[in-house]
């Protein structure tokens, strides 16, 4: 793969390798962003002053649909994925529970921003049922078939794993829930710019997105809301978003959502560089297992996400291992970026079955549209000398305390 022209923001000769916790700024969102700050209005005024933000408002709706099929007004705009799934999950459930639906079905290894808004519902008498993931990615359909029943209000499974990769199968699963009539809600910020989203196509009833996972602006997030479908708002105040999320909404990271998605629409280039990821992956981790040795890596018994590698290497801290690569200007992380600074081995991987050892010997790399061949290349370099040096402590200690 030719090395390309940067398409976003890098950091000065550094390696970035953390595209899930949070991607750079596209750098055609930098030289928009001083435009978009003239349109400075409420968009909810009916003056001069409020038609230039709400018709950004307007143009960036139409943007995002287009690239989500599905209608414009199916869609509310949010702070981010954390809200947009807190929206879902406890807006639907008092109109659920209203009709009698009181249970649930999720997986272990959801978002925390889902886990523990189905851990409310818990603890206000609500059934939740905690589906397994095998330690290969793949989720127990048996299971989730025997859970489903005519008191399952909502189901909620993530379409992308935020550290594995794993992809799950939504459609398949969107149309069991169906079948009883509960409703199935799909956690996509993983999984938009990664891989196609069609929501047509898919057949949720809900799905949620976050605009700093695209290349845009953080403080942006989408909740997709079928025609018909109805949501109870979580925040009191005004009728924005037609009711369903009050709150001035935050046009410059609006905009630059919907102007993303627009380059989505109209530019291959995205696509064209997401195959070319894929394959950078594969001979990554080919060179990983190969010149490294003693590395497992996780979720590969399903489908993944192009860009996402989640490896265990053994005698090897994680902890110690990331502050390696940071020293050597790698940016990489042990897992998802809402549980950094936190000592305790990744709530997913034990989910899926590793043990603490494992867990905490575990990286994940997830590369960028813009990530290229000689920094893939750079990195194993990196890798190699930091995993070598770990080892070789690890190999001292231990004969030292064998004297």
């Amino acid at each position: 793969m030719k090395h390309a022209p940067s398409l976003s923001l890098k950091d000065t000769g550094r390696i970035y390798l953390d595209h899930n916790a949070t991607t750079p700024l596209l750098n055609k969102v930098v030289e928009q962003v001083p435009h978009w700050l003239a349109a400075w209005g409420n968009p909810s005024s009916i003056h001069f002053s409020g038609r230039a933000p709400k018709n950004l408002l307007r143009e960036s709706r139409q943007h995002l649909a287009t690239l989500l099929k599905c209608r414009p007004l199916e869609l509310i705009f949010t702070s981010g994925g954390s809200e947009s799934n807190n929206l879902v999950i406890k807006g639907f459930a008092p109109l659920a529970q209203a009709l009698g639906r009181n249970e649930f079905i999720t997986t272990q290894i959801e978002h925390p921003s889902v886990k523990e808004s189905f851990r409310a519902l818990e603890s206000r008498g609500a059934k939740v049922h905690w589906l397994k993931v095998s330690r290969g990615g793949a989720i127990d359909l048996e299971a989730y078939a025997q859970a489903l029943c005519d008191k399952t209000a909502l189901v909620s499974i993530m379409a992308a794993n935020n550290e594995t990769g794993s992809l799950m199968p939504i459609k398949q699963m969107a149309e069991m829930a169906h079948v009883v009539g509960a409703k199935f809600h799909t956690d996509a910020v993983q999984a938009l710019g990664k891989i196609e989203v069609n929501l047509s196509e898919w057949g949720v009833d809900f799905a949620t997105f976050a605009a700093h996972k695209i290349y845009a602006l953080r403080g942006a997030g989408l909740v997709f809301s079928r025609k018909g479908e109805r949501l109870t708002s979580l925040i009191s105040g005004g009728n924005q978003e037609r009711g369903r999320r009050a709150g001035t909404e935050n046009i410059l990271a609006i905009t630059a959502f919907g102007f993303v998605a627009d380059l989505y629409n109209r530019e291959p280039i995205f696509v064209e560089r997401r195959d070319q990821v894929s394959a950078l992956r594969d001979q990554m981790e080919k060179a990983i297992a190969t010149d490294i040795g003693g590395v497992q890596f996780t979720g590969v018994e399903v489908a993944r996400l192009p860009n996402t590698s989640s490896m265990v290497i053994d005698n090897v801290d994680g902890e110690s291992l990331l502050m390696g690569l940071d020293l050597a200007g790698v940016s990489a992380s042990t897992g998802a970026a809402c549980s950094s600074g936190n000592p305790e081995p990744s709530p997913t991987l034990l989910a899926m079955g590793l043990s603490r050892r494992e867990a905490q010997g575990s990286l994940r790399v997830s590369l960028g549209c813009d990530t290229s061949r000689e920094e893939i290349t750079e990195f194993l370099v990196i890798l190699r000398n930091v995993v070598d040096r770990l080892r070789k402590i690890r190999a001292d200690v231990k004969n030292a305390d064998a004297k």
